[in-house]
């Protein structure tokens, strides 16, 4: 017996917190100067500091502060005028020395919120804290069927991860959302990877683990006001996955509960294929990780005027953005979300400041070249071709130069690499062909071959005419000006 996520909500009132885990976008890690940069051999990006070899000491990058401090005011946050990082002990494989350095009771950035749209109304998603810390080393666990330590035959540690910038972005509870909780939450992560991505603070890639989160979710029985015991599903590396998770474990707490028996606070690993998650490890007794003020840094007391100085630099922030596009372009909302969704929103604008308008820009960049995005397996941003160049083959349609057949073929050779879309249309001769007398002879041939459907047009049955043309456009393969045919077959048969 299993219960449905439905049938859950039908007694029970969801309440989650998202821990999204952020690696910042410096050029080095966090206390020394080794690089970040990801997909190296593995340990090659390690130093004494790193590897926490005795002797070393670290030193904080000033660039990490100040990008968490972007961070902490796009959420609208507080930012600490004084504020410590300290040890957090605990062992673990992939931490080279045996504590990480973070921040616990002293974080830099407090009390924010972040607002959502989902399904036409705004939800405030409020932020407890962000805080700095170093990231960990990656284990690889070799062998067995899951890739995980059970079952392996062995482990390897690469650690050039360990000691990459890394924020941590913690939610305050989000209940009273029903229904709609696994859409928010969703949301959540979604504003909050295009907050980051416009920051430029992280290239926020959960599909490398630059950005990952771990999801809190508990129910508590319907109008009781007492919220359940929750579980952490650890390391959530999509925005598809962070929706399945919170819905399928509303549905598994919900059949613990059903069932008498209770929720267990423990940690538990969402599994991509099958959509739920498993036990991890028990959280029923608090940890103590014997935090304690980092010895060899000294406080971080980030000055007035520079926070002052970092706010007045902040990028236009998404929700702004979405506004102003909403209004300029006449977009609705799933409109709007279909672009973002879609990858194609800066695209889309650019091609805009071009010159195209805003429908050709989005019938281009979301249709054509959406498919060819997809057909490569790459973003649509990343396909050769410019918004400038998306603009002119707009425009070329528009003049009546070429139609939507030709320009798809434009828009082949450029991607091709055979120059500007005026280029193509000169080397594959691909103009509309709107000269009457070439078009009356392909014409008279169209009839003369259809003479059944030539004689209905005659008789009034105008409609018919729609056989003509296409006879005609495949006999200039597709450079015909299609309404000047039309016009011409029904004055020839008038």
């Amino acid at each position: 017996m299993t219960v449905t996520y439905e049938e859950a909500l039908q007694r029970y009132e969801p309440v989650f917190g998202l821990e999204t885990h952020v690696e910042l976008g410096t050029t080095t890690k966090m206390f020394c100067g080794c690089l970040t940069a990801f997909g190296a051999e593995p340990n090659t990006h390690v130093c004494p500091v790193c590897l926490g070899l005795p002797g070393s000491l670290p030193v904080v990058n000033r660039l990490a502060i100040e990008y968490a401090i972007k961070i902490g005011l796009s959420l609208n946050c507080s930012i600490a005028s004084w504020c410590r990082f300290a040890r957090k002990n605990y062992f673990y494989p992939d931490m080279p020395k045996n504590f990480q350095i973070s921040q616990y009771d002293e974080p830099l950035c407090t009390e924010g919120y972040l607002d959502v749209l989902v399904g036409g109304a705004t939800i405030r998603v409020g932020i407890e804290r962000v805080h700095l810390e170093e990231d960990t080393g990656k284990s690889l666990h070799v062998g067995g069927a899951t890739g995980r330590i059970q079952g392996a035959e062995y482990s390897l540690v690469d650690y050039n991860r360990a000691g990459i910038p890394l924020v941590e972005i913690v939610t305050k509870p989000v209940p009273g959302t029903g229904y709609l909780a696994p859409e928010v939450a969703k949301a959540y992560v979604t504003e909050l990877r295009d907050v980051l991505r416009t920051l430029g603070v992280s290239d926020v890639r959960m599909e490398e683990g630059s950005m990952r989160c771990d999801v809190n979710t508990s129910l508590s029985v319907l109008g009781s006001g007492v919220w359940g015991t929750r579980t952490e599903t650890k390391n959530v590396n999509s925005l598809r996955s962070v929706e399945r998770a919170v819905r399928s474990e509303i549905a598994r707490q919900a059949f613990v509960l059903d069932s008498g028996d209770r929720i267990i606070q423990e940690t538990r690993h969402f599994h991509e294929d099958s959509g739920v998650t498993t036990s991890g490890r028990s959280k029923e007794e608090a940890q103590d990780y014997r935090y304690f003020p980092e010895p060899d840094l000294v406080p971080v007391a980030p000055a007035v005027d520079w926070v002052s100085s970092i706010g007045a630099s902040l990028p236009e922030l998404p929700s702004t953005r979405r506004s102003r596009l909403i209004s300029a372009w006449a977009l609705s909302e799933l409109e709007f979300e279909a672009l973002r969704n879609a990858g194609a929103l800066d695209a889309v604008e650019a091609t805009v400041a071009v010159g195209a308008s805003p429908a050709d820009a989005r019938k281009w960049w979301l249709g054509e070249l959406a498919r060819r995005a997809n057909d490569a397996g790459v973003e649509v941003s990343e396909l050769p071709i410019t918004p400038e160049q998306v603009a002119r083959v707009a425009s070329l349609v528009a003049s009546g130069a070429l139609n939507d057949k030709l320009a798809r073929q434009v828009i082949d050779g450029v991607l091709d690499g055979e120059g500007t879309p005026d280029e193509v249309v000169a080397a594959r001769g691909l103009a509309v062909v709107s000269d009457d007398s070439a078009l009356l002879a392909a014409i008279d041939e169209a009839i003369a071959a259809n003479a059944e459907v030539a004689a209905k047009i005659r008789g009034g049955k105008t409609a018919a005419v729609g056989a003509l043309v296409g006879a005609v456009m495949k006999t200039t393969g597709g450079k015909a000006d299609a309404p000047r045919v039309r016009e011409l077959i029904l004055e020839r048969l008038a």
